[in-house]
C-alpha cells in the first residue's frame, strides 16, 4: 500500500509499505477515505517530540470504510463507514470508566500519562497512523463510531481530533455566560475552541496569532476580535487593556511547543530542546487571565519541564486544566451541533492533496503557504473506492485536489 513515511526532521515521503493485518481478535482493518495533517503532526515533522522513529507513518485524524474485522469484533462489519478517534483506548480500565479515554491505562506500555495515539511518536505506543491506504484499528469494538448517514466525510474527519479538542479546550475553561475568552492560536484547534466558546455562552471571544491570513479567517469564521502578536509589545498588558484592566475570564493555550514571541523560550525550547518546547503562550495565558480565572491547555508539549511562572498561578488563584481530548465523549454533542446547523467543521478545510503529494502538503502547511488552514489527504485506495460507488454517491464524494 501507499503510506506516508517519516525520514527525519522536515523529511516525509509517500512510499510503499506492507498492508496492515489483523494482529488481535479485536482488530479491524480500515481503508482510509480521508486523513488530515494536524498541527501536532508538525511537532513530529520538526523533530520536537522524543522517540519519533524513522519509518513511522503519521496521521491520527482519519475516517474510512471497514475492510476486515477480527473474530471478536461485534459492533462493526465490512462496509461500515467509520470515524476513528485519535485516542486508542480499552474502554474498561479505571480511566476509561471515567471517560478519560486519552489516559487509558492499557494501550501504551511506554508511558504513565498519555494513552495510545495513532501515528504519533513511540512515547504514545508507536501505532502506525492513517496517512496511508489502510490502517490497523485496535480495540475496534470500542473506539470507532459509525458515521451517521447525514454527516459528510469532510465533517466526520474533523471529528476525529481537531474539533473535539477545541471543544474540550472550551469545556475545560468552564466558560460562564458572558465570559471573555482569549484563545491563543488561530490554527484549526484554536478556531474550534473559539467557535465552541460561543456555543458555551461566552460574551466575548478574542483570538491571538501572528499570521495575518489565519487571523482574518478567524475574524470571519468564528467570528471574533483578533490580536496580531507582532503588533503587541506586552501581551498581558494588551489583553488587560482590552478587558477594563481585569484580565480575561478564560485563556486557552491552543499552540503548545512551537509558540513564537519570546526569543529566549524559542531558543531553549524549539531549537536547543532544553525544555519541552517554548512556553511563551503559557506565560501569556497565566499573566493575561484575571484573578480567579481559568487556564485551559490543549497545545502539545514534550514530556520534560517548562519554565512556567507557577508562582503567578498560585498568587492569582488560577485554575489550570489540561489534557488530550477524550474524543468519543464529545461526539454525540458535536454531531448534534452539526445536524442542527450550529457547526460545520469542514468549512475550515482549505486544501486537499493526493497522498502521493504528502511531502508538498507538509511543506505548505508547515510553512503557512497558500493561506493554508487545514489540509486533507486523499489516498489512492480511497480514490479507487469512490470510483466504484454508484454515480449519485460519486457526486457527493468528489473532491478537487491541489
Amino acid at each position: 500500500m501507499l503510506a506516508m513515511q517519516y525520514r527525519g526532521p522536515y523529511r516525509v515521503r509517500a512510499t510503499q509499505k506492507p498492508e496492515p493485518r489483523i494482529e488481535h481478535p479485536n482488530d479491524a482493518i480500515v481503508r482510509v477515505l480521508r486523513s488530515c495533517i494536524c498541527g501536532s503532526d508538525l511537532h513530529l515533522y520538526h523533530g520536537l517530540v522524543p522517540d519519533t522513529r524513522v519509518g513511522h507513518t503519521f496521521g491520527h485524524e482519519f475516517v474510512g470504510v471497514v475492510e476486515q474485522v477480527g473474530p471478536s469484533v461485534r459492533s462493526l462489519q465490512p462496509g461500515d463507514h467509520v470515524l476513528v478517534p485519535f485516542n486508542i483506548f480499552c474502554g474498561t480500565c479505571f480511566f476509561c470508566q471515567k471517560e478519560l479515554y486519552s489516559n487509558c491505562h492499557n494501550v501504551n506500555p511506554e508511558a504513565t500519562a498519555a494513552g495510545g495515539i495513532y501515528g504519533y511518536s513511540h512515547t504514545t505506543g508507536g501505532y502506525d497512523g492513517g496517512q496511508a491506504d489502510f490502517v490497523r484499528v485496535p480495540m475496534a469494538d470500542i473506539g470507532p463510531l459509525k458515521i451517521p448517514a447525514d454527516l459528510t466525510l469532510d465533517d466526520a474527519v474533523l471529528l476525529t481530533d481537531a474539533c473535539p479538542t477545541g471543544y474540550q479546550a472550551a469545556e475545560m475553561g468552564e466558560i460562564a455566560e458572558g465570559d471573555t475568552v482569549v484563545v491563543f492560536g488561530a490554527g484549526p484547534v484554536g478556531l474550534f475552541a473559539a467557535k465552541s466558546a460561543w456555543l458555551m455562552g461566552a460574551g466575548r471571544v478574542i483570538v491571538v496569532d501572528h499570521v495575518e491570513y489565519r487571523l482574518e479567517f478567524a475574524r470571519q469564521w468564528v467570528p471574533c476580535e483578533i490580536v496580531n502578536l507582532k503588533e503587541v509589545q506586552d501581551m498581558a498588558e494588551h489583553i488587560k487593556g482590552m478587558t477594563d484592566w481585569l484580565g480575561a475570564d478564560v485563556c486557552i493555550d491552543a499552540v503548545g511547543a512551537e509558540a513564537v514571541g519570546n526569543m529566549l523560550q524559542m531558543l531553549s525550547g524549539r531549537y536547543l530542546k532544553l525544555q519541552a518546547g517554548a512556553a511563551t503562550v503559557l506565560h501569556w495565558a497565566i499573566n493575561s487571565a484575571r484573578k480567579g480565572g481559568n487556564i485551559s491547555i490543549v497545545g502539545v508539549y514534550g514530556p520534560t519541564g517548562n519554565m512556567v511562572p507557577i508562582g503567578n498561578v498560585l498568587n492569582k488563584g488560577l485554575t489550570v486544566r489540561a489534557n488530550q481530548a477524550a474524543v468519543k465523549r464529545h461526539l454525540p454533542r458535536l454531531i448534534e451541533h452539526i445536524q442542527a446547523g450550529r457547526l460545520k467543521p469542514s468549512e475550515i478545510i482549505t486544501h486537499r492533496f493526493p497522498l502521493e503529494d504528502v511531502s508538498d502538503a507538509y511543506h505548505i502547511f508547515s510553512s503557512k503557504l497558500d493561506n493554508c488552514i487545514k489540509p486533507v489527504l486523499i489516498p489512492p485506495a480511497a480514490r479507487e473506492y469512490e470510483r466504484q460507488l454508484p454515480a449519485q454517491s460519486q457526486v457527493q464524494s468528489q473532491t478537487q485536489m491541489h
